[in-house]
């Protein structure tokens, strides 16, 4: 979402993009596209004023670039939303993500951060091999003003005071480190008829660890707490923020974590973990809560609270609202980073 919203805003004021993809796939699957000497010809051969990366795709670039810098004359900055080497892995994998996100990271020329956790991340993964000016970065922080919902602190308590159980929402793609088995656990903690969870998110993304969701739920006996919605539309996803009373995504770590503010717009205080940037979102007690992903007595506690005491969590639902009214909106992000840019060519 980022890039796009960056594509959008370069292009409406006036800058011409092109867009190079690349095939998604597992990532040993990525290293040979290293050697193409398509895309290097291309590149080298290419009438850029700059050239932006994805540093998603370090795996495809990290010695493409390496070649490609003696010969251009152009910039090279790389958008980071996270390190993958931030992420919990195996040891042996962990210390192969570091080698290559490495020499990826120390072969750009400059930075466009998503978070100031990001910014640390990376400076202190490049800092003994190469050094960077403060004019080598920008932090332009995500945006959560997608939706622009229309609702009122008034709706939003009376929200918070209906009877019945407590609306729970967990938005993001199946995968391990978006914790929804953790969230699963909490849950079976407490009383069943007191709690309902929506999830909305790709289930094929990982389909072993999907299997392994459902299994939990069979075992626990929650089928009939729990709806899977799967892809949806905005639309639908705008009527699952605006009906329910919490979002919770107890991610192991966040490069910044965009439904956190998405959610508070709906005037949904968050749950999130203590890794990454949500922290810079959630203040912990004010507009949600961190919660340290091995907690999981913890998390199952700042639920109960909720669902006993609806005068916080309209508490905490009203300053979630502000928090989203007081964040820069895409339009004023992205325009910073267009700024970056053009300072960045000369």
């Amino acid at each position: 979402m980022y890039d796009r919203k960056l594509v959008q805003h370069l292009q409406a004021h006036g800058d011409e993009v092109e867009i190079i993809s690349q095939p998604g796939s597992k990532y040993w699957r990525h290293l040979p596209q290293n050697f193409s000497r398509g895309m290097l010809s291309y590149l080298e051969n290419a009438d850029f004023d700059l050239l932006l990366q994805d540093e998603l795709n370090h795996p495809s670039l990290f010695l493409l670039n390496q070649r490609l810098r003696p010969t251009i004359s152009y910039p090279i900055i790389s958008i980071v939303h996270h390190l993958r080497s931030s992420e919990h892995h195996p040891p042996f994998l962990l210390s192969l993500y570091r080698w290559v996100e490495r020499r990826y990271l120390t072969s750009v020329d400059g930075f466009v951060c998503n978070s100031e956790t990001t910014k640390r991340s990376v400076v202190k993964m490049v800092g003994k091999d190469r050094s960077f000016s403060d004019r080598s970065f920008i932090v332009a922080a995500p945006a959560g003003d997608r939706f622009q919902p229309k609702i009122t602190l008034e709706e939003i308590t009376a929200r918070c005071q209906e009877s019945g159980p407590l609306r729970i929402l967990f938005v993001a793609s199946l995968i391990p480190r978006k914790g929804l088995h953790r969230l699963l656990q909490a849950l079976s903690q407490l009383p069943r008829d007191e709690w309902l969870l929506n999830v909305v998110g790709a289930t094929a993304v990982s389909p072993a660890y999907t299997n392994r969701l459902y299994l939990q739920i069979e075992k626990a006996g929650l089928r009939d707490r729990i709806t899977f919605q799967g892809l949806v539309s905005d639309e639908q996803l705008a009527k699952q923020y605006r009906r329910s009373h919490l979002l919770i995504v107890p991610s192991q770590y966040e490069g910044f974590g965009i439904v956190y503010l998405e959610g508070m717009g709906f005037g949904l205080p968050a749950l999130g973990g203590t890794a990454g940037a949500a922290g810079e979102i959630i203040r912990d007690g004010r507009n949600g809560y961190l919660i340290h992903e091995r907690d999981t007595a913890v998390l199952t506690q700042r639920i109960r609270q909720l669902i006993e005491n609806r005068d916080q969590l309209a508490r905490l639902s009203c300053n979630a609202r502000q928090t989203y009214l007081d964040w820069p909106s895409w339009e004023d992000s992205m325009a910073q980073v267009r700024a970056f840019l053009h300072r960045s060519t000369y």
